[in-house]
């Protein structure tokens, strides 16, 4: 009887598609917990200890006099009871809890693959530095949060918009490489070919950036008319006499201002792709473009209501679950023009 050969590559296909799925979760838990503002409701660490939620009331307790101690507290929540800690506790709770199961589920396969000859010396050491990255966005999620604990009723927003930022360069590298096994070939996205979509990925990645701002200030909260803002294209209320980059970036009229802006550079540029892949007959991955275009439209749209609807929970949350799939789509594009 023949033994059937073991199929790795499909495998491994299965294993970056299974990371690809559990950071794009992590994303959107992170997010809600962002948009519940329970970020802060843990206040160790605790990389070992915290893997079990609190089981008996007497930890509850412990967890909420700990949470008593920070500014958000005192000068936000002091009239929250303990049912209510327990909401935002779990929220938190679930974000540390992916990251713990992220970390399990790619260096298992990982130590494997480093005693097996099945991938290139190369992919290995691609899969290292993914590693890498996990390691340190682990680092960075506690970086930020303790930016919230001393002094400020929230994290620093230029923490938070590196946390996040690290999430995309991860689950970016994951879905190159899961390309790769899925189609079988090894194809780097490094390169000269196709500039218009990479720069187009280069600007989506800032415009997160500058998401993770408008989110970190609250500036959705400012503001809440489109196309204008109030009266004007401009905001009104910036100083004119202090515009260096350091209130500039600390404005959230100024990073409100931005996002929107930005968004209009994304959506031109990608009106531009469009027309020069059809003055170069690139027909074959026209439904590829259009998929981005139609992700990219309902992401605007998705921008304008939730800030319109005053940072309506569901609409904030869709509005980060459209970034990662709109994501994917460029990066798809990218892959198929390569």
């Amino acid at each position: 009887m023949e033994i059937k050969k073991i199929d790795y590559n499909q495998i491994l296909t299965y294993w970056l598609l299974t990371m690809i799925i559990l950071v794009f979760l992590i994303i959107v838990v992170g997010g809600l917990t962002r948009l519940t503002d329970s970020g802060l409701s843990i206040t160790q660490w605790e990389l070992f200890k915290g893997i079990l939620p609190p089981l008996r009331e007497s930890t509850w307790i412990n967890y909420f006099n700990l949470y008593k101690e920070i500014p958000q507290f005192k000068f936000i929540n002091p009239t929250m009871t303990l049912t209510e800690f327990k909401v935002i506790f779990y929220w938190e709770y679930f974000h540390r809890l992916l990251g713990r199961i992220i970390g399990l589920v790619y260096l298992i396969p990982l130590i494997f693959l480093s005693f097996q000859n099945i991938v290139e010396k190369k992919t290995l050491k691609i899969f290292y530095f993914i590693f890498f990255l996990i390691l340190t966005q682990g680092i960075l999620g506690w970086y930020m949060v303790e930016s919230g604990l001393v002094i400020n009723t929230s994290v620093s927003h230029f923490r938070l918009s590196l946390h996040l930022f690290f999430a995309f360069i991860i689950i970016s590298f994951l879905i190159w490489n899961y390309f790769n096994f899925k189609y079988k070939r090894n194809k780097v996205f490094f390169n000269l070919d196709n500039k218009l979509t990479k720069l187009l990925f280069l600007f989506i990645l800032v415009q997160i950036i500058i998401g993770a701002f408008v989110s970190g200030l609250d500036a959705g909260l400012i503001y809440q008319t489109w196309p204008k803002m109030n009266f004007a294209y401009f905001p009104d209320d910036l100083q004119t006499n202090q515009l260096n980059l350091k209130y500039l970036f600390n404005s959230q009229s100024f990073v409100q201002f931005l996002h929107r802006t930005f968004a209009y550079l994304i959506i031109f540029f990608t009106i531009i792709i469009g027309f020069k892949m059809i003055l170069q007959k690139q027909k074959k991955y026209i439904l590829n473009y259009l998929i981005v275009l139609f992700v990219l439209t309902i992401q605007v749209l998705l921008g304008i209501f939730t800030l319109i609807s005053g940072l309506n929970l569901y609409l904030a949350s869709l509005h980060q679950i459209t970034s990662v799939i709109l994501v994917y789509t460029v990066l798809n594009l990218n892959y198929k023009l390569t």
